[in-house]
């Protein structure tokens, strides 16, 4: 198992085969994919298949969103990381986009911040990377405000699947 990072309260390392039921807990859930295109998951073969397709980025790009786990408790609480967008997304191609997913009961206790911010020192110090993009659905204020708060600034806003979405950027210093 490789852990890609470390901050005070949480363990940011690859994906398992294991994570499959943390996985189904958290895109089952329909308030989590409010924004996201309502594409919940219901069983634990399409968990194994995020699974699957994501340690495959690993392998192919080098990088793909980590598992975030608690350190007191050792207890999946969702992903969160980079992922190399490889196909075209608002007249951009292999990009690295900056993402967070939280199963609920974790939201608003800061852990999104803190797996960001260990996600963009990775990005910058590890991977060499000159700026970081994220995307985020307009109505979806939580998470802008921590896509700002990290330091992305809106830059625009487009068309992202029939729904308006903020095209954010942060670059390096």
């Amino acid at each position: 198992m490789k852990i890609y990072a470390e901050t005070e309260r949480l363990i940011l390392r690859e994906l398992l085969p294991d994570d499959v039921n943390g996985i189904l807990e958290l895109d089952s859930d329909p308030e989590v994919h409010r924004y996201l295109g309502n594409t919940t998951i219901n069983t634990t073969e399409e968990s194994s298949n995020i699974i699957t397709h994501i340690r495959n980025q690993y392998t192919k790009n080098g990088i793909g969103r980590w598992a975030v786990i608690e350190k007191e408790t050792g207890l999946f609480m969702g992903w969160s990381g980079l992922k190399l967008i490889t196909t075209p997304t608002n007249n951009h191609i292999n990009y690295y986009d900056l993402g967070y997913r939280l199963i609920k009961k974790y939201w608003g206790k800061g852990y999104a911040t803190e797996s960001a911010l260990a996600s963009i020192d990775y990005a910058f110090k590890q991977l060499n990377v000159n700026e970081i993009y994220a995307i985020a659905d307009v109505n979806n204020q939580a998470s802008i405000r921590i896509l700002e708060k990290v330091g992305l600034k809106r830059i625009e806003i487009f068309d992202y699947g029939g729904v308006p979405h903020y095209w954010l950027k942060l670059e390096k210093q």
